[in-house]
């Protein structure tokens, strides 16, 4: 398989369902829930939403970069908030009708983890609020 690499120079080759199975062997059983079975934590539990340290915030099935600090804003809504990707090709957008209605899940294009979902209510530039899992990401500094 050819290696599909970002703007900012990351592999995209997306990880095979073994390599898939590997990393996740690592993750807790909500992080697991949460990254493979599109779940939610619940609000103003999650370990990263009050964390102000400059850095990136990474996938935590695969390692791709997906959030800078820079981004990170207070949304009110209990759940660690950015209005931009680190790289707009490490996020994979697709329509979410469940819940009784009409949203955009956002995943890792690499691994397809579930990280949350985007809104286009967030404040400028962009306008939209990416609202993440805690449970979907690590930080580093």
């Amino acid at each position: 398989m050819s290696q599909a690499k970002s703007a900012s120079g990351y592999d995209l080759t997306p990880l095979t369902d073994s390599e898939k199975q590997q990393n996740a062997a690592n993750l807790t059983e909500e992080e697991r829930r949460i990254l493979l079975n599109q779940g939610t934590e619940p609000p103003f539990c999650g370990g990263l939403l009050d964390n102000k340290q400059d850095g990136v915030y990474h996938c935590k099935l695969c390692d791709l970069p997906l959030f800078s600090s820079d981004s990170k804003f207070e949304s009110g809504t209990g759940w660690p908030s950015f209005y931009a990707p680190f790289d707009e090709a490490h996020i994979h957008e697709i329509r979410d009708t469940s819940h009784g209605m009409i949203r955009t899940e956002i995943r890792c294009a690499r691994c397809d983890g579930h990280l949350g979902h985007v809104f286009p209510d967030g404040p400028a530039p962009t306008g939209l609020r990416y609202c993440l899992n805690s449970a979907s990401m690590t930080f580093k500094s």
